[in-house]
């Protein structure tokens, strides 16, 4: 969270694996404010962080196949 407060109020959430409590290697982060939001995904994508480069990008809504 720390690496993206810089851009503005923000809320993150690493997920893990609940067997393991291992991280999955994916996480979200809220902000408050649009352009925050985009500033931080435009600056941070690629960006090395803790050792591992990072893929931001806006979440997409999962879609389910409906189809037999």
């Amino acid at each position: 969270q720390e690496a993206f407060a810089a851009f503005g109020e923000c809320e993150a959430k690493v997920m893990v694996d609940r067997y393991s409590g291992r991280s999955r290697g994916f996480g979200f982060v809220t902000f408050t404010d649009v352009e925050a939001c985009n500033t931080a995904r435009d600056a941070m994508n690629g960006k090395e962080l803790q050792g591992r480069t990072v893929a931001v990008n806006n979440a997409r809504q999962r879609t389910y196949d409906t189809a037999g």
